[in-house]
C-alpha cells in the first residue's frame, strides 16, 4: 500500500509541477501539496490577520479543512453570504465582497494546458473570480484534472452537474435522470461557461493542487 501511494503521490507531483509551468505562462500562480493540511499551511502563510475573506459555493473548500481553519484561527474577517436575510443586508455583503482581500473557490475542471473550466448558475462565483477580491485561491484536487477545455465540459456535464444538483436539490433533468440535457430550467446550473485561459493581473490567482480527490 505504501509503495502505491509513494508512486501515486510521485506521478501526482509531476503532472502538478508540468501544469504549474502553464499556469505561470498564463499569468496565473501554480502550487502542489500533498496534502489537504499542507494548503492549509501553505495559504495561511500568504495571509495577514485582519485580512478580509470570502467563499464561493466550494465543497472542496470546506473538505480540504480550508474554511475551518481560516474561522478557528479568529483573525480574519470571514464574509459569508449566507449570514445576509434582508436584501439591504445582502447588497452590502455583496460590495464587501467584492472588496475582499482573498476569495476562495474551487474549478468545476483544470486542464493539463493550465486553463480553469467552470460554470455557474447565479454566477456569484465566477464574478467574483473574474473581477473584485484582490487575491483569489483556486482549491483543485487532482480528480478536477482534465485533458483539454472540451474534455473540461464533458466532466462538468457527467460529473460536477448531476452531484452537484443532487446535493442542491435543483430538480434539474441532470438530478432527476444524472444526465446533462442543455436544458432551461428554472434552477439550471450552467446559465454561465468561463474557460479561464489568462490572467492580465500577474498574481492574482493562485491555484493550489492537491493530491486528493475532492470536491465534485
Amino acid at each position: 500500500m505504501l509503495k502505491t501511494t509513494e508512486t501515486v503521490l510521485a506521478a501526482h507531483r509531476a503532472t502538478a509541477a508540468t501544469i504549474i509551468k502553464k499556469l505561470e505562462r498564463h499569468g496565473m500562480d501554480g502550487y502542489f501539496c500533498a496534502t489537504s493540511s499542507e494548503a492549509v499551511e501553505l495559504v495561511r502563510s500568504w495571509m495577514h490577520e485582519g485580512d478580509s475573506v470570502t467563499w464561493g459555493g466550494s465543497e472542496t473548500f470546506k473538505e480540504a479543512g480550508m474554511k475551518t481553519a481560516l474561522e478557528t484561527a479568529g483573525c480574519y474577517r470571514m464574509l459569508d453570504r449566507t449570514a445576509t436575510s434582508t436584501p439591504e443586508e445582502q447588497r452590502e455583503m455583496w460590495r464587501d465582497r467584492t472588496s475582499a482581500e482573498w476569495f476562495f473557490m474551487s474549478a468545476n475542471a483544470l486542464t493539463l494546458d493550465g486553463e480553469l473550466v467552470n460554470i455557474d448558475g447565479n454566477s456569484d462565483r465566477l464574478s467574483l473570480l473574474l473581477h473584485g477580491p484582490a487575491h483569489v485561491v483556486v482549491l483543485v484536487g487532482m480528480n478536477k484534472l482534465v485533458a483539454d477545455v472540451d474534455a473540461g465540459f464533458k466532466r462538468i456535464r457527467t460529473v460536477a452537474c448531476p452531484l452537484n444538483a443532487a446535493r442542491l436539490h435543483t430538480n434539474t433533468p441532470c438530478e432527476l435522470t444524472g444526465t446533462c440535457a442543455e436544458c432551461h430550467a428554472a434552477g439550471c446550473m450552467c446559465c454561465n461557461v468561463v474557460v479561464t485561459r489568462h490572467s492580465r493581473h500577474e498574481g492574482r490567482i493562485r491555484v493550489v493542487l492537491i493530491g486528493e480527490n475532492l470536491g465534485y
